[in-house]
């Protein structure tokens, strides 16, 4: 019955859900006319809030593209293929495919959200060599692997080390393959990655056999420069040393910055000549195109809800009548509702943190230190996990995905979304459930 239904949705969604960039000027309209409705903006200064937001994020932008740029130049490389060849191998039905993507990903998510790149390489492949694999399902499968994520996004020992945090990943890797398991379309429904091949996408050739094409005859100056090893690999240890000083002096300190610094480091020693990871780079980065225009559009929503108070407006409504017991389950609330219009964790908590964290603190001001620091954290632990279960239903991350597992196929967002419903309503509901009772 619950792969019916999750059939059912799939098929009606699609007639509901336009493109992700179409979903980013409706929340735009909306969200400029909730500023000028409830707050004290005009027309004039919501649109002066909305150029001011629109350029606040160009950091954490450049961050995504590039995290999910080398990600993906990564998983061209020769090794990283040999090595998914023999992860194929522990897959021979449609069902093993589906589970082991999303255990697969879900423990590269631990490591960093843009391994999703590597997760969506790793399915592609699955689905080229195991017959009956629903296509659009297998991305919703990667797509949800990412979940995990929101662990390894709060690094401090109140957080990434608590029992809570711990529940909320075991949660996931004991029940989400599983759920999706059970989902999974029956063989009439399935739409195989054959049955939706482009015909008109052309076959494209494997990085080395373009690499080789650009040679001149192997022996110019600019041939062994193009094509040699060590240049490329001097840079690369040069890397990697930083990396080992760094690692060494702040302990396991891995932020966004670091990451994509290792992703080049690895990029560079995987691809070896500068040639092939030039072309690797360039195939990667057509891969980010919907990232790099759609999430200025985002920014700008933020800069309206920060800078004409609807975000604080909207965080304190949502946490006006909350108690010490029921203010997590608001912040997860607040983030879930927050996220559709901002989806970034990082600027999401800058709109309605702060509100939120004033509220918390109110509410815990009788209790020792150490129980207020556990309460804190427990409030921006619920926030965290209402956005990353948002994502199910935001369109925006699927652009991540899509770039990767959409070449040569007919494939759009929305024909993936309705397979995220029943997940989404699963996560948020045990996840509150872990909000509400699981001990920090």
């Amino acid at each position: 019955m619950i792969s019916s239904l999750g059939t059912v949705l799939s098929h009606h969604l699609r007639r509901w859900i336009p493109e992700p960039f179409v979903f980013a000027l409706v929340l735009t309209v909306l969200v400029g006319v909730l500023a000028i409705t409830l707050t004290e903006s005009g027309f004039n200064d919501v649109t002066g809030h909305w150029y001011r937001g629109f350029w606040m994020l160009l950091e954490f932008g450049m961050q995504m593209v590039l995290i999910l740029s080398t990600g993906y130049a990564i998983a061209l490389a020769p090794i990283i293929s040999r090595a998914i060849d023999r992860l194929t191998r522990l897959a021979r039905t449609p069902g093993a495919v589906y589970v082991l993507v999303l255990v697969v990903g879900g423990l590269f998510s631990l490591v960093s959200w843009g391994w999703v790149v590597l997760t969506a390489v790793l399915a592609r492949e699955l689905a080229r060599r195991v017959d009956g694999v629903d296509y659009a399902y297998l991305v919703a499968c990667v797509y949800i692997s990412g979940q995990p994520w929101v662990a390894e996004s709060l690094p401090t020992s109140a957080t990434l080390g608590s029992l809570l945090n711990a529940a909320y990943v075991a949660l996931y890797f004991a029940t989400i393959p599983l759920l999706m398991w059970w989902m999974r379309p029956n063989r009439r429904a399935t739409m195989t990655m054959d049955e939706l091949r482009d015909e008109d996408e052309q076959v494209e050739q494997s990085v080395a056999e373009e690499a080789e094409r650009h040679r001149l005859d192997g022996k110019s100056v600019s041939d062994r420069l193009n094509n040699g090893i060590w240049l490329q690999l001097v840079i690369a240890l040069a890397a990697l040393w930083f990396v080992l000083r760094h690692f060494a002096a702040n302990g396991f300190d891995i932020d966004l910055n670091i990451m994509i610094f290792i992703f080049f480091a690895l990029g560079l020693l995987a691809h070896r000549t500068p040639m092939c990871y030039v072309i690797a780079m360039k195939r990667a980065c057509a891969n980010v195109s919907g990232i790099v225009f759609q999430y200025p559009f985002y920014a700008g929503i933020m800069g309206i809800m920060m800078f004409s108070g609807l975000g604080a407006m909207v965080s304190e409504w949502l946490a006006g009548g909350a108690t010490l017991q029921t203010l997590p389950l608001f912040a997860q609330f607040a983030g879930d509702a927050v996220n559709f219009a901002i989806p970034s964790a990082g600027g999401e908590w800058a709109v309605i943190g702060p509100s939120i964290t004033e509220t918390a603190l109110s509410l815990s001001a009788h209790l020792p230190p150490h129980e207020q620091q556990a309460f804190l954290a427990r409030i921006a632990m619920a926030v965290a996990y209402g956005e990353t279960s948002t994502n199910l239903l935001q369109p925006f991350f699927l652009l991540v995905v899509l770039p990767i597992m959409g070449a040569g196929v007919v494939l759009q967002a929305r024909d993936v979304m309705g397979y995220l419903v029943i997940p989404f309503v699963f996560i948020y509901a045990t996840s509150a459930l872990l909000v509400a009772r699981v001990p920090m």
